[in-house]
């Protein structure tokens, strides 16, 4: 197996749209741009990133980004075997080489001194230099960098630098549309659309109360957790309880104006 075939997206994965950010994501890859996706937790941003690699029939490297990772975990680094030392390439450096999307996620959460790394590869240059190793890697032509991050988890201290801000086009995500969300759910879990409603309802409920007492409102990942514990057998107001509610507050009061939404909703 070769490296692109290891990295394709071999299923289509479900994205419903919201707008053009389809059409203006394949704009934006047949001119190697490189793409930033803000947007709140949950809202598909990793899903439209991986539905578009399908698309175009590209390799998706996706990585996890986190304040203890380094430089070298993105480009590589040398490692000691029996036979001596040999040179690894970090997933950067592997999607530079193969031509494939590499796909930062919360890339905020990394720090500063580590993001810098991908400048050569946002600008007119399109490479990457391996320090450790003497080497200029030049980005394969079907190369692309994605990064994505929530801005409402943006500090002084965790924010992107302008000199990276402005190497990407970007695309702003939100939870959809009351309508469009009813349909994601019930496609993505099987449940019926009236089932779907009521869940989305919660969902916009709790999301009012953003800046209320809530960080961040229910996600539409964690609808589809409540659609699929209801589909597998769980009550409906437990499974929300379980879902909705628990993960995103530890509030006494908050918890129980949601806890009274979800029984009025399966009353």
């Amino acid at each position: 197996m070769t490296d692109k075939e290891q990295y394709k997206v071999v299923e289509e994965p479900f994205y419903q749209p919201q707008g053009d950010e389809v059409e203006l994501y394949e704009a934006a890859y047949a001119a190697r741009l490189p793409v930033m996706v803000k947007g709140p937790t949950g809202c598909g941003k990793s899903r439209f990133v991986e539905h578009m690699a399908w698309k175009l029939g590209k390799p998706l490297i996706t990585v996890a980004c986190n304040e203890d990772m380094t430089a070298s975990d993105l480009v590589g680094r040398y490692l000691l075997d029996a036979n001596g030392t040999r040179w690894l390439d970090g997933p950067l450096t592997t999607a530079a080489r193969i031509g494939a999307i590499c796909y930062l996620d919360e890339v905020v959460e990394a720090r500063q001194d580590t993001t810098v790394v991908i400048h050569p590869l946002t600008d007119h240059r399109r490479t990457l230099p391996l320090d450790k190793k003497g080497e200029l890697v030049a980005a394969h032509p079907d190369f692309q960098l994605v990064i994505s991050y929530n801005p409402g988890y943006q500090s002084l201290m965790k924010d992107l630098k302008q000199s990276t801000k402005q190497r990407f086009a970007a695309f702003e995500f939100d939870y959809p549309t009351a309508d469009v969300e009813t349909s994601i759910v019930a496609k993505e879990t099987g449940i019926e659309p009236e089932l779907a409603a009521k869940l989305v309802a919660i969902g916009t409920a709790a999301r009012n109360l953003k800046g209320h007492g809530l960080d961040e409102g229910i996600s539409t990942r964690l609808l589809t957790y409540a659609a699929s514990l209801i589909r597998g057998g769980v009550e409906a107001k437990a499974a929300c309880r379980m879902a909705l509610v628990r993960p995103i507050t530890d509030d006494a009061d908050i918890r129980d104006t949601l806890d009274h939404a979800i029984a009025a909703t399966f009353a």
